[in-house]
């Protein structure tokens, strides 16, 4: 077992991810095992939300507290009693029947009320409150909030003031991060002990606002009796991930990468995967496309090499001398793309496969371990024969299972994108992203970046995550200017900063 030590308090948030049931055996742990009083960790969970409220809005006077039954109730009732011995405005609004506060919360609403605290029913937020911390519902939220339950979500998010969230906005699921119903939107989030892994993919990213984290002083040994739900990655993780460059290096030293797609009316798909391939560092890159095709992408872009395909055994030398073959973007689903596809799958190449090569092989399963799959979750949705909200329901057993279906590594995209790779590695979700990325070519773009990665020498675990990670990165940059009005050839620039040192 590790040495007993405490996690440091930071604002770069922990890379391991749990599900809500692990976090509260650590509480359980903790507690039992570790000597912890949880009076004592709830103490610590209301006074580092307190000095996060007060560094997030200083200038802060009056607040509401709304509270439920149960912990997360006594966590908001430690940040009542702190708010008010401070000199500030404070009254906690009671949702539910205060009788079946219980134990270390039911102190906590003593000392409160000791101090001469207002404590009521909730029937409104009142106009004057600056700041509303969310105390109502924890972690263990597993059903569609309800009754007095919901209106009391729906005053919260109509009331103008901002939200701090305690551990996870009331609502959101904390395994999925789906809505039950109806969720908080907070602007700020405080998670104690260890992050939820729903906090950041669905609808996690829009309810939580930024999110921080406080681990409450709980040894570190306690974090051993749990795997890994989940793992957070961001562009920190991978800055170092490529070597340097040698002096005597050629272009055949990084790979070559053979974009196949393109259909009639969709080129710009194919020359945007192939020029962020360029931009991600492949010594090479061809495109396979329609005839009609080649002058413009040459034009456009003349380090690619395009190359038109009148038929798709024309693809056959151009596949002889590629490293990775990006296929997808652009291909459409008429017979050309369709014997294309085909022709690339015999190739015995490692794939990235995108876009209608995903919606062609929805229609003919396949298994193999030598290829990344990136769908949307429509195309996850149709390569598992599901709907669209059964994807959203629960992403991290989406990816598992289209993971387990078709082999390789899927990247499930989408806020909060998923990498589910093969054996016991647990998944990837990526925090970086924003919503100026929802436009058209983003995904190109994603495709050629992880192709890219692969040519040079990359595995396909490592050049999905890293590609995730770098492409959401840029965006996050490209967003700079402003989210509406973002195009996905705006990613090119950062993406070359990102890949070199000090980028």
């Amino acid at each position: 077992m590790a040495t007993m030590r405490t996690l440091p308090r930071s604002d770069q948030l922990p890379y391991a991810l749990y599900r809500a049931a692990q976090v509260r055996e650590f509480d359980r742990i903790a507690v039992q095992d570790f000597g912890i009083p949880g009076e004592t960790l709830m103490e610590r969970a209301g006074a580092a939300a307190f000095a996060r409220l007060r560094e997030r809005w200083p200038a802060v006077r009056d607040l509401a507290v709304v509270v439920g039954q149960g912990n997360n109730g006594g966590d908001g009732l430690v940040v009542a009693r702190l708010a008010r011995q401070a000199g500030l405005a404070v009254r906690v609004l009671q949702v539910g029947d205060p009788d079946h506060l219980r134990g270390d919360a039911r102190t906590n609403l003593d000392r409160y009320l000791a101090l001469g605290g207002e404590h009521r029913p909730l029937q409104r937020v009142p106009r004057e409150t600056q700041l509303i911390v969310d105390g109502l519902f924890g972690t263990g939220l597993d059903r569609p909030v309800e009754g007095t339950w919901a209106e009391a979500i729906a005053a919260i998010n109509a009331h103008p003031a901002p939200v701090l969230a305690l551990d996870i906005p009331s609502g959101l699921h904390a395994d999925t991060g789906c809505v039950l119903g109806d969720a908080v939107r907070a602007e700020l989030t405080v998670s104690f002990i260890g992050l939820k892994q729903g906090l950041f993919t669905a609808d996690g990213p829009d309810c939580c606002g930024r999110v921080v984290f406080e681990g409450l002083d709980v040894p570190a040994a306690v974090y051993g009796w749990q795997v890994l739900a989940a793992r957070r990655i961001d562009w920190l993780r991978f800055g170092d991930l490529l070597p340097t460059r040698p002096r005597g290096a050629h272009k055949g030293h990084f790979g070559h990468v053979l974009v196949v797609g393109g259909d009639r009316g969709t080129a710009g798909a194919a020359r945007l995967a192939g020029e962020a391939a360029l931009r991600a560092g492949a010594g090479l890159v061809s495109v396979a496309t329609r005839p009609e095709h080649v002058a413009a992408i040459v034009a456009g872009r003349p380090e690619l090499m395009a190359h038109g395909l009148a038929t798709a055994t024309d693809v056959q030398p151009l596949l002889a001398r590629a490293t990775v073959v990006a296929v997808g973007p652009g291909l459409g689903r008429d017979p050309w793309g369709r014997a294309l596809l085909e022709e690339v799958l015999g190739s015995g190449l490692p794939l990235v496969v995108d876009a209608d090569a995903l919606n062609l092989l929805a229609e003919a399963p396949r298994h193999r371990a030598d290829w990344v799959l990136t769908p949307h979750p429509g195309e996850a949705a149709r390569l598992l024969g599901v709907g669209a909200a059964a994807i959203h329901a629960d992403r991290f057993a989406a990816a598992a299972a289209l993971q387990q279906r078709y082999g390789g590594v899927v990247v499930l995209k989408g806020a909060g994108s998923i990498v589910q790779g093969p054996g016991a590695r647990p998944p990837a979700v990526c925090s970086l992203g924003n919503p100026g990325m929802a436009t058209g070519g983003v995904g190109d773009v994603l495709t050629g970046v992880v192709a890219g990665l692969l040519a040079q020498g990359l595995g396909a675990d490592d050049a999905a995550e890293m590609g995730v990670c770098v492409h959401a990165a840029a965006g996050d940059r490209a967003a700079a200017a402003g989210e509406r009005g973002l195009i996905a050839s705006d990613l090119f620039a950062p993406l070359r900063a990102l890949l070199n040192p000090g980028g």
